[in-house]
């Protein structure tokens, strides 16, 4: 498998597993406490509980047809991280670096996220990470592809994938990493960061921290208002990992008075 370094930058080969596997599925032999990615595939494609048409329910993200954004994008990028990892980090699209390498989080939003979550004291290693659309929806821009925000067409069809992962991984604690994050997540297109300012609770029963994207402290001018957002961002993953730890029970949320 492929994970990213943060230390050096690259991408390397690691214990790493990815939960949705792009390629066609075959057999492979799981590492100690893990099964592989080809069996969550067949797992998943099994599931009785699922009442998706068959001609939408692909094998694999590779074979993924269920909107039109793997036509212009270089190839899925699927989540990684441990099988059974307490949190899972959401994000919105991969950007231009990820659709290049296949591994999210690897740009430049990706390098502010290993800032935070070290500030936080959470070991990149430790979080499952992927994100609410899993191709690369951009625009061109001269020689640049720059990021296009992912429809909500695109974000409900990519649902049947993050559906996977959580039923995977099952975490105790999903971080939502902006706006499109928290509404995949939460499966409300009207959820915003503003409206959901404590950890709450999806239908499924998942606690949800919501907070800024990385990127969106990139874009942040100022130095204030960017330190403001940053400071935000780390404040989130420490309450993330403090209820992962605990088990706590959050403040009553959205998802508690339902």
């Amino acid at each position: 498998m492929l994970s990213y370094s943060s230390k050096t930058g690259a991408v390397d080969a690691s214990d790493r597993v990815f939960v949705v596997s792009r390629h066609a599925m075959r057999a492979r032999a799981p590492r100690a406490g893990m099964r592989s990615a080809g069996a969550m595939t067949r797992t998943a494609s099994a599931s009785g509980a699922d009442d998706t048409p068959d001609d939408q329910r692909p094998a694999t993200l590779d074979a993924c047809r269920r909107c039109g954004l793997w036509e212009h994008a270089t190839q899925p990028v699927p989540g990684t991280g441990p099988r059974h990892a307490s949190i899972v980090l959401v994000g919105e699209q991969p950007g231009d670096q990820e659709d290049r390498t296949g591994v999210p989080f690897v740009g430049a939003a990706g390098h502010v996220l290993d800032r935070a979550l070290d500030a936080a004291g959470i070991d990149r290693r430790s979080v499952y990470l992927t994100n609410a659309v899993k191709h690369f929806k951009w625009e061109p821009r001269g020689k640049r592809r720059l990021h296009k925000t992912p429809a909500q067409r695109e974000i409900t069809a990519c649902r049947y994938w993050l559906d996977r992962e959580l039923e995977s991984v099952h975490p105790r604690v999903i971080v939502a990493l902006g706006g499109t994050a928290l509404r995949a997540v939460l499966q409300d297109n009207d959820a915003t960061l503003q409206r959901t300012p404590t950890p709450t609770r999806t239908a499924q029963g998942y606690l949800v921290v919501a907070t800024y994207h990385p990127s969106y402290v990139l874009r942040t001018r100022g130095a204030d208002s960017r330190e403001h957002a940053y400071q935000t961002l780390v404040d989130a993953l420490r309450t993330a990992s403090k209820l992962a730890r605990d088990d706590g029970t959050p403040k009553a949320g959205r998802g508690d008075a339902e």
